[in-house]
């Protein structure tokens, strides 16, 4: 392993423990709920989840984008999140409808 990329490892790693740790031992009892820092606190989450998902779906469009395409299984999954969040607000059960979804189109497909 090349020494870069296990120092970028270890920035990020540490990075992210403190991101996750810190928040939780700070006292947010005093902050206003309109203020920058809960604006800041409540958008974490979805920043998070997007970059996730740009990172999991990247290595794939590329491969497939070579083939002229976009994979079924990837489309079937996104269509059924983006649907099942905006019929029900739900995190959980998109995610849950989308996995689903990807995992039977990979099966079937």
């Amino acid at each position: 392993m090349r020494l870069e990329i296990l120092t970028l490892a270890l920035i990020v790693g540490a990075c992210t423990w403190a991101f996750r740790f810190f928040p939780t031992k700070a006292d947010l009892s005093t902050i206003k709920p309109d203020g920058i820092l809960a604006r800041f606190l409540a958008s974490t989450g979805p920043a998070a989840i997007a970059t996730l998902f740009v990172a999991s779906v990247l290595p794939m469009l590329k491969a497939d984008l070579a083939n002229a395409g976009v994979p079924m299984p990837l489309a079937c999954g996104t269509l059924v999140v983006v649907l099942t969040y905006a019929a029900l607000r739900s995190v959980v059960a998109a995610t849950l409808a989308g996995s689903v979804a990807y995992g039977l189109a990979v099966w079937l497909l």
